[in-house]
């Protein structure tokens, strides 16, 4: 079926936040084992610390013996250049993809290849799941070249996008947080949790409006 085991990958450089890329690879490893999650980058310096990020948080995950294995058969990937990541990922046409990258937006225009886009820092792919809106029952396995999300117009083909700002997340993460916990995927959770608290650090106080 086109909509399959769930998968991930995420395009990252020196300006994403590793606990963030980690808490998003780990939200997809711990739906089962036959999960896939991929990190592409042209910094290979960004996957040690982002390893070291899952290492810890994968400890605290309830389901953390079903994330290892799917981890297992997960990659990270250095790429040459900006076109050589974009041509990878449009080839693997992920059912999720994540653009933690400077200038996300920019090149969000330029995937072609995607069940739901997330651009962004804060921008979590549990958002999508709980939260932003969008359509969760995504084509896998490559579909993304010929399927969208399932719904009633799914003769059409479409890609999802979503850009969470900072008082975005700020407002619709403690959904995010409750809904995962309630479904006992806790990497979901902390996907949320771990930018939530990196917005309080950084504002001290924000009010819900």
């Amino acid at each position: 079926m086109p909509a399959g085991p769930s998968e991930v990958a995420i395009m990252a450089d020196s300006t994403s936040i590793p606990s963030f890329v980690a808490a998003d690879l780990l939200s997809q490893a711990e739906h089962g084992p036959d999960s896939q999650v991929i990190l592409f980058t042209c910094n290979e310096e960004i996957i040690a610390p982002i390893s070291d990020e899952i290492n810890i948080q994968l400890e605290n995950l309830p389901r953390k013996e079903i994330a290892k294995k799917a981890l297992a058969n997960s990659k990270a990937i250095v790429l040459s250049s900006e076109m050589e990541l974009l041509d990878i990922t449009n080839e693997y046409a992920p059912e999720h993809l994540i653009i933690a990258m400077d200038k996300a937006p920019d090149l969000a225009e330029k995937i072609i290849n995607a069940g739901s886009v997330f651009i962004g820092n804060y921008s979590p792919e549990s958002a999508g799941d709980y939260a932003s809106g969008t359509n969760h029952a995504l084509p896998t396995a490559g579909y993304a070249k010929g399927y969208s999300g399932v719904n009633l117009d799914s003769f059409m083909r479409k890609i999802t996008f979503q850009h969470l700002s900072q008082y975005g997340l700020f407002n619709i993460g403690p959904t995010i947080e409750v809904m995962a916990e309630a479904e006992e995927l806790l990497a979901h959770k902390n996907a949320a949790s771990i930018r939530l608290k990196a917005i309080i650090n950084e504002h001290k106080k924000i009010d819900y409006v």
